[in-house]
């Protein structure tokens, strides 16, 4: 197939059936779904988008609308449907959908015309966790697995964190998420284990973060911590606070009318150009 046809193609990241499965309706397949730039305006690298949704649901706007901003830039955009609370699952297998999706987008590099060490993610709300916990739980890979997917690197080359879950053990989490993710009686290392504040280190990869302060959802702390932790560490990143604007924002409007998107869209360019993801 040439790889224009390949646009808006979904995989299934698991073709034998996903680790932990609890049956095999849409609902237990966790699935990708490529996005890719017109060839002429590749940059060659990708992201793996993780939208929102409290582990309880899937927000679209902050998937595929994320991958066809993307796009713009010139950036394959990869949107993960990973398994939820709703419908039975906890952690681990939310992370290990993610980890398995930045596999597979490495592992497919070379047929997707990408470049293997420009692979970030991104994630809005608890799609937001979930990325904070793809950059500190990752891993190099199985180096004999007979999957050649499972060989690949599980660690993000960057990290775009859009009004983020980032403490499951503070009083600023977000209790729904929280409880969708480990259930109402988690452990306490396991809060710890999975507050990405307190688990970043100096090779947790460069992330852009952005928040409101008016956010009443996920209150500005969540960014503010990841911030925190990340400078003191010494990982690159970029903070950006803007005073309006509600949770959930995505784009900033629902009709993909990119004059009107919020100014977040704008800085984080200008940041993907930085790093060399963007054109």
């Amino acid at each position: 197939i040439s790889v224009s046809a390949q646009t808006n193609m979904t995989l299934t990241l698991w073709p034998e059936g996903a680790p932990g499965a609890l049956g095999k309706e849409a609902k237990d397949v966790p699935t990708l779904t490529a996005f890719l730039p017109a060839p002429e305006k590749s940059t060659g690298a990708a992201l793996v988008i993780c939208p929102g949704g409290g582990y309880g649901h899937l927000a679209d706007h902050e998937g595929s609308q994320y991958a066809r901003w993307l796009n713009t830039q010139g950036i394959a955009g990869f949107v993960l449907k990973y398994r939820l609370g709703s419908n039975g699952y906890r952690h681990p297998a939310m992370l290990k959908d993610a980890a398995r999706a930045i596999r597979t987008v490495r592992a497919r590099a070379n047929e997707w015309k990408l470049d293997a060490k420009r692979v970030g993610i991104i994630g809005s709300s608890a799609g937001g966790h979930l990325a904070s916990t793809t950059i500190t739980h990752w891993d190099l890979g199985s180096t004999n697995s007979p999957d050649a997917i499972e060989r690949q690197s599980s660690r993000p080359d960057l990290a775009i964190l859009c009004y983020p879950v980032i403490s499951l053990s503070r009083e600023y989490t977000h209790k729904g998420s929280r409880a969708n993710l480990v259930g109402t009686n988690a452990p306490t290392e396991l809060l710890a284990e999975l507050s990405a504040e307190l688990q970043v280190n100096k090779d947790t990869p460069p992330c852009f973060i952005w928040s409101t302060m008016e956010d009443k959802t996920v209150p500005v702390e969540n960014s503010l911590m990841l911030a925190e932790s990340l400078r003191r560490v010494g990982v690159p990143f970029d903070l950006h606070v803007y005073e309006r604007g509600p949770h959930g924002i995505g784009l900033g409007n629902k009709t993909f009318d990119v004059a009107s998107f919020h100014p977040w869209t704008r800085d984080c360019e200008f940041w993907l150009r930085e790093r060399k993801f963007g054109r």
